[in-house]
């Protein structure tokens, strides 16, 4: 796969394209692109996705906050794995923002060669989204560009979509969010300096400080989490909350026990994979009760993970 950041200094060959902010990569965005693959393979072209590096909406209104379910770099390595040729990342701006889905669409075929665009069943561009496929039917054929709209893909009778995802994982349904993406939830993090109350009561914790600060965090609460660190991975017991037994603060905090291990781990790059969340974050009257907690919660998780 080849990444344009530059559309004005690359030779783009004949594509077949889809285009959208492809949040998550989920099974619906699967089935479109291939569909994408399918038909670039019948007309002898390649296949392209035009994206965004940075979230539309976060152009238009500065004050934004996007909860992301990928990275920049996550999209592009998922993206990878779907066998696209082209991943064109376009830089949305004001000027853009305003142009017309007829001039939007001249620039897909005088600067990134598409010959063929495929619209996904809810997917609208240009000016205020005011036009709709029939708009870019008809603006196609003026510029020899056959327009086609995608078959959608749903589960359980559903459409999936970014925002069901971002919901399911918001709500701290890991498991279910998974079916929808085709994959686990990640999230990449450093780890950092805490305050060293888990080593104390015998479950010494990472403390991870997120990659991508606008990545969506799950729910509160204890998860089983796969850990993989240097290349080798790892059983984990994660909590995400305030911490109310040993802390009572406000911040949010996200710590991770690894199972059977004792090295320094600071500094290193982590990798959380979501698979099941144990509970909610609660608060015990005292540490003991805490400590018997996290006993049942490790003896979950290594059960949980042994068998996945």
């Amino acid at each position: 796969m080849q990444i344009i950041r530059n559309i004005n200094e690359q030779n783009i060959l004949p594509c077949v394209a889809t285009i959208g902010f492809f949040d998550g990569i989920h099974r619906g965005h699967q089935f479109l692109l291939q569909q994408v693959k399918t038909l670039a393979s019948n007309k002898h072209l390649c296949s392209a996705v035009i994206t965004f590096p940075v979230h539309p909406r976060k152009v238009m209104q500065q004050d934004y906050q996007p909860q992301l379910l990928t990275s920049l770099e996550e999209k592009c390595t998922l993206l990878e794995k779907q066998g696209i040729d082209y991943t064109i990342l376009l830089p949305f701006n004001q000027e853009m923002s305003k142009l017309s889905a007829r001039e939007f669409m001249l620039i897909l075929q005088e600067k990134l060669n598409v010959k063929m665009l495929v619209i996904g069943y809810d997917h609208r561009f240009g000016h205020n989204r005011e036009e709709g496929f029939d708009d870019y039917v008809r603006y196609g054929k003026e510029m020899n560009m056959q327009v086609i709209q995608a078959q959608a893909w749903t589960q359980d009778e559903a459409f999936v979509s970014s925002s069901m995802v971002r919901k399911l994982i918001g709500e701290g349904n890991v498991s279910k969010a998974a079916l929808c993406l085709g994959t686990r939830y990640t999230l990449q993090g450093t780890v950092v300096d805490g305050y060293k109350v888990g080593r104390k009561i015998g479950f010494p914790t990472a403390n991870i400080c997120p990659l991508c600060p606008e990545k969506l965090l799950p729910a509160n609460g204890v998860y089983a989490v796969w850990v993989t660190l240097n290349n080798q991975r790892y059983k984990g017991m994660l909590n995400i909350g305030q911490r109310p037994t040993v802390d009572n603060g406000t911040d949010t905090s996200i710590e991770v026990h690894l199972l059977n291990f004792n090295e320094d781990i600071y500094h290193h790059t982590l990798t959380l994979e979501f698979v099941e969340r144990l509970r909610e974050e609660q608060r015990f009257d005292s540490t003991s009760q805490l400590i018997e907690q996290l006993k049942q919660d490790a003896q979950s998780v290594d059960n949980l993970l042994s068998s996945c």
